[in-house]
């Protein structure tokens, strides 16, 4: 694919990138939310206002008949910005190339609700899911960044909760260690056009609350135990601070016997899944991800 193209947007995200300074969650929000704005969403989805588990939700439809299935999709902002609506250019993408409905929740945000409480609000909506008669076979977890280790850690919790767990996870660019202790939090430090640092050590305060990064819910990729786990797609960039969050996943969850594919893109940014006006290889990415979510369900 286009080097130029990788190039291009390496140069223009790294022009208009802000330094990281103090600014109020209530600005963070406010800018993420314009930031997610400028990207398209597709014309061929429906989406409704909808409730799971007590929380706010939009459910994603292709236009026309759906094909069977659930995407629960999680969306990013670093557990404390975001919601269904910055995510939609991703969900209405993995619906309209699945044909398969998604319902995007939009779970509790830091630092109003620290950790735990996205995970459980996560559990909770899969659960509500399963009490209303859907099959954990024909459900798929998916999100991007912060929403990506959701679906992981919400998968987690509910195998721990004796809960079946989902058909499949997809995780886009995931956050997966809140102790940062992956050798790429130093090694893509200036090369990732997002993050820094210092940066990830504030948001991920406001998520911790507190609280013991070092336990399986808050860092899944140095500590979580995935025996059991259903098939998991995670998509990364090379230029990203969280680059080895994905790929310490992957290799937790071979040593534990469960299907992985660990997708890396060399010289994207994180998400960049979400470019798919700009990037070849953000299309191409997202029609593995629909590939493999179809295959998932299919397999039941």
């Amino acid at each position: 694919m286009s080097r130029q193209q990788r190039r291009t947007l390496d140069e223009t995200l790294h022009r208009s990138a802000h330094p990281d300074g103090p600014a109020s969650i209530e600005a963070l929000r406010a800018g993420f939310a314009a930031l997610m704005g400028t990207f398209a969403i597709p014309d061929d989805v429906r989406r409704e206002p909808a409730a799971l588990a007590g929380r706010p939700a939009v459910v994603v439809e292709p236009e026309g008949d759906a094909a069977p299935g659930t995407i629960l999709y999680f969306h990013g902002g670093s557990f404390a910005l975001g919601s269904p609506d910055t995510a939609m250019p991703l969900t209405a993408q993995l619906v309209r190339r699945t044909g398969v409905r998604a319902i995007s929740l939009d779970y509790r945000l830091a630092p109003e609700h620290p950790f735990p409480a996205a995970i459980e609000d996560g559990v909770a909506a899969y659960r509500a899911l399963l009490a209303d008669g859907v099959s954990p076979g024909s459900v798929v977890l998916a999100g991007d960044s912060a929403g990506g280790g959701l679906a992981v850690t919400t998968t987690l919790a509910a195998r721990d909760a004796g809960l079946p767990v989902p058909v499949g996870i997809v995780a886009f660019s995931p956050g997966l260690d809140h102790t940062r202790s992956g050798a790429s939090m130093t090694t893509k430090e200036g090369v990732d056009p997002f993050f820094t640092q210092a940066g990830m050590e504030r948001t991920g305060a406001l998520y911790l609350g507190g609280q013991d990064a070092a336990t399986p819910l808050a860092a899944p990729a140095v500590l979580a135990d995935l025996t059991g786990f259903p098939p998991i797609l995670l998509q990364v960039g090379t230029n990203e601070l969280l680059l080895d969050d994905a790929v310490r996943l992957a290799d937790r969850a071979r040593d534990a016997g469960v299907d992985v594919v660990l997708d890396v893109t060399a010289d994207v940014p994180h998400v960049f899944q979400a470019y798919t006006d700009a990037l070849d290889e953000a299309g191409d990415a997202l029609d593995r991800a629909a590939l493999f979510v179809r295959q998932r369900l299919q397999a039941r």
